[in-house]
């Protein structure tokens, strides 16, 4: 069995310059999936290489959310990255070409997944948005090469299909894949929201510990009542979000959960240093995830999403290594602390507990 080798990247910037350096090697296919790219001189570093290496004579495929990444629907630059030879598409809908152009329904059923494949054995994965102002942010991400490097291939593929309308075959399970790393999708569709399913599973079985580190935390009742279950039986829950994200009403949202959170025993972490936008969790020593699902509602149950889930000693332990040092730049929110919130603040919670499930 072809062995498995990972390096995690906490800076977007040598993010981006490992995913130009993998595609300067490129000698048969680049594949890129990107729920925000922003032609700018951050994303233009992508581009160029990728132009480059499609005058090379290497296939070259790109597919852009068309709401994550709007700026570019119907653009110039479109036609300008066709001409020059690389394939693009963008993700319209759960239906691609129901609607024209993006309504407020158009928020769901988003492709927010972010996977680059070069020549089927190296790929990349985690949070980063390939978007200038978003450079400095708090981001994990992911490089590795293995057999779990084939179903990101295939799932990059089976979604190229999707985002033309094509139909697609029934998944058949390659049984070769590295028992140690699986590359898990998470779909909008009854009975195909495989990782929100993993998840579940691991915090209910979970033992010693769950370290979660989100952007947004508003959580299904069901994801909720489990990790307030796991507290009440002496697992040590820890979730870490940014004390300010870049949505404020989010932020709102989130804040709803956290007196019955706390009161069950869950720790909250309040990160402070920057807007923190990484995804990441460890349970047990032997359950880890790293991808793009936050824990709310419209990424857990409504868009299409994908990680890489590990139960690998090595593995989780450097995201836990992640977890303690982000955890130093943290204020943790204890019950004293939240008593003490302003009456305005917890009366706009009240009020917000009643639309919360559309975040």
């Amino acid at each position: 069995m072809k062995e498995t080798n990972w390096k995690f990247y906490i800076s977007n910037e040598e993010t981006l310059s490992a995913m130009i350096d993998a595609c300067e090697n490129a000698k048969h296919t680049i594949d890129l999936e990107q729920f925000i790219f922003i032609p700018d001189s951050f994303g233009n570093r992508l581009i160029d290489i990728c132009v480059k290496k499609a005058s090379q004579g290497v296939k070259v495929r790109f597919i852009w959310d068309a709401a994550g990444s709007f700026s570019l629907f119907g653009s110039n630059i479109i036609e300008d990255l066709k001409n020059k030879g690389i394939e693009l598409v963008f993700f319209k809908t759960l239906f691609p070409g129901f609607f024209d152009v993006p309504n407020y329904r158009s928020w769901y059923f988003r492709n927010h997944r972010r996977t680059l494949v070069i020549d089927s054995e190296v790929a990349f994965t985690g949070s980063i948005c390939i978007f200038e102002k978003m450079i400095d942010w708090r981001d994990t991400n992911l490089r590795i090469e293995g057999l779990v490097v084939n179903d990101m291939q295939k799932a990059f593929n089976r979604m190229w299909d999707r985002a033309q309308g094509k139909k697609l075959p029934k998944i058949k399970h390659d049984k070769t894949s590295d028992h140690e790393f699986k590359y898990i999708s998470n779909n909008p569709i009854p009975r195909h929201r495989r990782l929100y399913n993993h998840l579940i599973e691991a915090i209910r079985n979970s033992r010693k510990y769950i370290y979660i580190t989100t952007p947004y935390f508003i959580p299904t009742h069901h994801l909720a009542r489990v990790l307030r279950l796991a507290a009440h039986r002496g697992v040590d829950v820890k979730i870490i979000i940014p004390e300010m994200s870049d949505h404020a009403l989010v932020d709102l949202a989130s804040h709803t959960f956290f007196h019955s959170m706390l009161k069950s025993g869950v720790k909250i972490f309040l990160y402070k240093k920057k807007m923190l936008h990484s995804k990441t969790i460890i349970i047990d020593d032997d359950w880890s995830s790293i991808g793009t699902l936050n824990m709310d509602n419209v990424s857990l149950l409504y868009n299409f999403e994908a990680n890489i889930v590990s139960t690998n000693v090595r593995f989780a332990d450097e995201l836990i290594s992640h977890f303690l040092h982000d955890k130093e730049n943290c204020e943790e929110m204890t019950m004293i602390k939240w008593d003490k919130q302003p009456v305005i603040r917890k009366i706009a919670m009240f009020f917000m507990k009643f639309i919360r499930g559309f975040f």
